[in-house]
């Protein structure tokens, strides 16, 4: 491949759940290819899910610190170094430590013990989505409200402040606007976080940001601005993934025809079913990224330190020789091994969370309103390109 036919990314990306197109003819033909970024950089994609879960699971070859040589730069700002606990983009030992201090706060017990919140939580959000007659927007009522009830609940974000935070979330996370706006959005919230962290040193209460002060912040096992980093990384994750999958999923499984008659039938499958829909819904538009640091052949091709490398997380999660008929929807299917929240020691702090909040989600929709329907021709949704997770921006639906 010459430098001009070296292709850009991120690739188009038809409106629906299929990644671009170029993935599949990728992964057969060309699995670790070029690609030329916003900022002029060039990279690896790798395509394949068996070359996505090996270099995810190699941190001593493929590092996440964006002040290594080569990592790759998608967001509009450019992210010289990494702040202060930001445990995405960290290398052991501070990955390490800072995994280490919320393992527990996340972990598959911690999240059920959540259930009965979350239920309520649901419960409310679908009895206003129904409270207005036959017609509402699923997004508005329940895929938005419900994770950022869920998460300022754990967190102990006050609900007048909810609106305040999904918008400068989304903002932060908004790859078509401006650098100086993207880092606007991200200073505001690492303002108020600041203050919301003060108010719980100085008072603890029953919340995360409570425990983490006490046990971390006060003993200087933390600092306040790694404090502050981490709060952001929980805030804006723990609400943007599942705001969006809950309205796709909704969306996907009207769309596949048997699949929301499958959960009707049957409220038990929305365990594996929350899970085959991660699968497939192609959340995880741009993937994860690594700088190599030593020299390592994947897929055929030789990665060199130095070379940046991007993961595409949606097509590993439509390769055929992982999962069969990879292309299609099955909420029968166990798919419990998707990439949507990576792999390896980076695998997405918040699954459990975000597992827990699809599945209630689905029970209570096909218990609450088993008739519900799209109001809409899919033509005329309107998909959120330019961010990295997929959504839709409405879901006008009725029942």
């Amino acid at each position: 491949m010459t430098n001009a036919e070296i292709p850009n990314f991120p690739m188009t990306r038809c409106p629906g759940f299929d990644p671009p197109k170029e993935y599949e003819r990728l992964r057969a033909e060309l699995p670790v290819a070029p690609v030329r970024l916003r900022h002029g950089q060039t990279a690896w994609l790798v395509t394949r899910y068996a070359d996505v879960r090996r270099v995810l699971s190699d941190p001593a070859r493929f590092s996440s610190d964006p002040a290594k040589p080569g990592f790759p730069q998608l967001r509009p700002v450019v992210d010289k170094k990494a702040k202060p606990g930001s445990f995405l983009v960290t290398d052991p030992p501070l990955h390490t430590k800072y995994r280490r201090i919320l393992a527990a706060e996340f972990s598959a017990a911690r999240m059920e013990a959540l259930r009965p919140a979350v239920n309520e939580i649901v419960e409310g959000c679908v009895d206003e989505l129904v409270a207005g007659g036959q017609q509402a927007d699923l997004v508005r009522h329940v895929s938005v409200p419900v994770p950022a009830k869920v998460i300022s609940l754990l967190l102990g974000v006050p609900e007048s402040d909810q609106e305040f935070f999904i918008d400068r979330s989304r903002r932060h996370l908004d790859r078509s606007l401006p650098a100086d706006q993207v880092g606007t959005a991200l200073a505001e919230l690492e303002d108020y976080l600041d203050r919301l962290i003060a108010e719980r040193v100085a008072e603890p209460g029953t919340d995360l940001l409570s425990r983490l002060a006490v046990r971390h912040l006060r003993t200087g096992d933390l600092t306040r601005a790694e404090f502050v980093g981490m709060s952001v990384l929980l805030l804006v994750g723990g609400f943007e993934t599942t705001a969006n999958a809950i309205a796709l999923s909704a969306l996907a499984l009207h769309e596949q025809p048997g699949q929301w008659a499958e959960l009707v039938a049957d409220p038990d499958r929305a365990v594996g079913a929350a899970d085959e829909l991660l699968r497939y819904l192609g959340l995880a538009q741009h993937g994860v990224v690594r700088a190599a640091v030593a020299d390592m052949e994947v897929g055929g091709q030789l990665i060199k330190a130095g070379d940046g490398v991007i993961l595409a997380l949606s097509s590993a999660n439509r390769d055929a020789e992982h999962f069969s008929e990879a292309d299609r929807l099955d909420v029968c299917r166990s798919a419990s091994d998707h990439m949507t929240f990576g792999w390896g020691m980076h695998k997405c702090i918040g699954q459990h969370l975000a597992r827990l909040e699809l599945e209630v989600v689905l029970r209570t929709l096909v218990r609450r309103v088993p008739g519900l329907r799209v109001g809409v021709a899919f033509g005329e949704l309107e998909f959120l390109m330019d961010a990295p997770f997929y959504g839709v921006r409405e879901l006008p639906v009725s029942w």
